[in-house]
């Protein structure tokens, strides 16, 4: 397996499945033996505000929106019991990952995977009809047990939201990195980087710490009052994981 053929993906085992206990089935629907696929790296994850809005910006707008991030963070099967809101976040790696992850997931809809690909992952979904203040159905909402990236270039957006460099092993990080040479401060609140410690402000990174080298020129184009390569939050939003009381 050379190096160059290598493609990562990012997967998320969203809440309904978690609610659903199927985590055990889905890891193995991934298993090596049978798909060629590595972890190179999990963790289970407090989805806070800043990362939802940035993993479905670009859904921003549509009707769905507001109740697609309180899907993937927990709070639509969780909603009496918060030490259960997570989703369990995955790196894989291996040769044609992205469609090799795809085809075992199955179509995004649930309707559409039952009849296109009986069997599949999604095909264990639902659809959620939405309604608006009035009561008027507005259109569907799909809780499809599980994320995948669509395309290379989605899953590296969506693998440097999610993991830092040192969250995967060196030889399975696939992305540039480089090393902070100052001290970066983010204020949840205000939503503002700063070079300073303020109150309310939480150290992202420091001298030495190791970012991927695309976040690093956001914040020092950011620091610098330029206009950065994407948003700051995009950034910052995994470095809120699962710090208590921190973030939205």
């Amino acid at each position: 397996m050379s190096a160059g053929n290598i493609e990562r993906s990012l997967v998320l085992i969203k809440p309904d499945a978690l609610k659903n206990s199927l985590t055990g089935y889905i890891l193995s629907q991934f298993s090596e033996f049978h798909t060629g696929l590595r972890f190179a790296g999990l963790k289970v994850v407090s989805v806070n505000l800043e990362l939802a809005e940035e993993h479905y910006a670009e859904h921003f707008g549509k009707f769905f929106y507001p109740s697609l991030l309180d899907y993937i963070r927990g709070y639509l099967h969780y909603p009496d019991n918060p030490k259960k809101r997570r989703v369990i976040a995955i790196v894989y790696q291996g040769v044609n990952a992205i469609k090799t992850i795809r085809d075992i997931c199955g179509p995004t809809n649930p309707h559409d995977a039952r009849v296109q690909r009986p069997g599949c992952i999604r095909a264990l979904g639902t659809v959620v009809p939405l309604k608006d203040e009035t009561g008027q159905y507005i259109g569907d909402r799909v809780d499809n047990m599980i994320h995948a990236s669509a395309n290379p270039a989605d899953a590296e957006r969506e693998v440097k939201l999610w993991f830092s460099p040192t969250d995967l092993p060196p030889v399975m990080r696939g992305f540039t990195t480089g090393v902070s040479g100052t001290y970066y401060y983010y204020d949840p609140a205000s939503q503002k980087l700063s070079g300073e410690l303020e109150p309310g402000a939480l150290c992202i990174a420091g001298p030495g710490t190791m970012l991927w080298e695309s976040d690093l020129a956001v914040l020092e184009q950011s620091l610098k009052g330029r206009a950065p390569d994407y948003p700051v939050k995009a950034v910052v939003a995994k470095y809120l994981i699962n710090r208590e009381g921190e973030g939205s």
